[in-house]
């Protein structure tokens, strides 16, 4: 007997950023094996401001020497809204070697510290969840980016271990409740 996927109800505003190649390249996801969380490392910006930021890098870039190569499937805000940025059928550039069968959610934070907000948590773990039934995974399948490549990055899950652990507990406890 096969087990029908009941997906949870959530609000994404989908406002995919234009193909570049320094932010939306069009290349194929072929697997998805897994979840990055991020933070955006920027303060107090809110979704469609770190969507934009993606959006513009052509432009962003021209000067620059070394270009900047950055995007994310999804942001979460400051006030729990989620922007869709990529194609869950494409790759985005945030997890280094875990682009090719990750999908990536950046999320906004309100200050250095990079802890959530509330709101931001409480629709990361939403979002987390949805994306686990959709894709056949668990909660060990959530990864920081700092598991991929040692960065500090989502800083307040990768300075407070407990929090980032009680994290994916609510993500398992979410996707049973579905």
């Amino acid at each position: 007997m096969s087990r029908q996927k009941v997906l949870p109800k959530i609000t994404i505003d989908t406002k995919l950023i234009e193909k570049n190649k320094y932010s939306r390249p069009g290349i194929a996801l072929e697997n998805v094996n897994g979840i990055v969380v991020h933070y955006t490392a920027n303060p107090g910006t809110d979704a469609e401001d770190n969507r934009n930021y993606f959006n513009n890098l052509p432009r962003l870039n021209e000067n620059r020497q070394s270009p900047v190569y950055a995007s994310s499937h999804f942001v979460v805000g400051l006030k729990g809204q989620i922007v869709q940025c990529i194609p869950l059928n494409e790759i985005s550039y945030a997890s280094n070697d875990r682009n090719t069968d990750t999908i990536a959610i950046e999320c906004c934070h309100p200050d250095k510290t990079g802890k959530f907000n509330a709101l931001t948590y409480k629709a990361l773990v939403e979002l987390v969840s949805y994306l686990c039934i959709r894709y056949d995974l668990n909660e060990e399948n959530v990864i920081r980016h700092y598991d991929v490549t040692g960065k500090q990055c989502p800083l307040y899950f990768v300075q407070h271990e407990d929090a980032w652990e009680t994290f994916k507990k609510d993500v398992k406890k979410k996707m049973h409740t579905q």
